[in-house]
C-alpha cells in the first residue's frame, strides 16, 4: 500500500512541476469537494446536497486555485522572493489586507447568490451583517498560516498548503454558522 501512496505523490508532484495551474485549481476543487462533504455530515444534513457540493468545487477549481497560484508568484515576484523575517512580515500584511478581504467578500457574495440562490438584497444584508466577524475571524487565523506559509513552504507548494488549511477553514466556518442560527432560534 506504501507503494500505491508513493506512486501517486510522485505522480502528483510530476503534474505539479508540468501543469502547476492546472494542478492547484484541481486541488483546490477537490478540496473544497472534500470541505463541504465533512461541513454537511458535522452540520447534520442527512443527504449529501449535490449541486452546493458541486457549486463549491466550482468555486474553488475556477477561483481558489487560480487566484492562489498568481497571488503568490505576484508576491515572490513583488518581494524578489527573499525569505528573511521582515519580508515574510510584509507579505503576510499585504495578503492580509488585500487578497484575505477580497476571498472572504467574494466567497460570501457566491454562497448567498450562486449558491444558496438568495436575491442580491438578502446577500447584501447578510455581508453587512456577518462580514466584520468573519473578517476578524479570518484576521485571528490566517496570519499565522500565512506566516508559515511564505517562511516554510516552497512556492510550488503554497496554494496547495493554504487550500489544505482552507479545508479546515470552510468546515470550521459552516459548524460556526450552524451554531449561531441554533442559537438564534433557542
Amino acid at each position: 500500500m506504501g507503494s500505491v501512496a508513493k506512486k501517486g505523490l510522485q505522480l502528483y508532484l510530476l503534474q505539479l512541476q508540468q501543469h502547476p495551474l492546472r494542478t492547484k485549481a484541481v486541488t483546490a476543487g477537490v478540496l473544497s469537494a472534500i470541505s463541504d462533504i465533512v461541513a454537511q455530515k458535522l452540520t447534520g444534513i442527512q443527504k449529501l446536497q449535490i449541486k452546493r457540493l458541486l457549486l463549491k468545487v466550482l468555486f474553488g477549481f475556477a477561483y481558489l486555485g487560480p487566484f492562489g497560484h498568481f497571488l503568490h508568484i505576484a508576491l515572490d515576484k513583488i518581494f524578489k522572493g527573499k525569505k528573511d523575517t521582515k519580508t515574510v512580515a510584509k507579505k503576510v500584511v499585504l495578503e492580509q489586507l488585500t487578497s484575505s478581504p477580497w476571498n472572504n467578500l467574494l466567497f460570501m457574495i457566491y454562497y448567498g447568490l450562486v449558491i444558496e440562490g438568495r436575491p442580491w438584497m438578502h446577500v447584501r444584508s447578510k455581508i453587512k451583517k456577518d462580514y466584520p466577524s468573519v473578517q476578524y475571524a479570518s484576521w485571528t487565523f490566517w496570519p499565522v498560516v500565512g506566516w508559515v506559509n511564505h517562511q516554510y513552504v516552497p512556492l510550488q507548494f503554497r496554494v496547495i498548503f493554504a487550500s489544505v488549511i482552507a479545508c479546515g477553514w470552510g468546515i470550521f466556518l459552516n459548524l460556526r454558522a450552524r451554531s449561531m442560527a441554533l442559537t438564534k432560534s433557542s
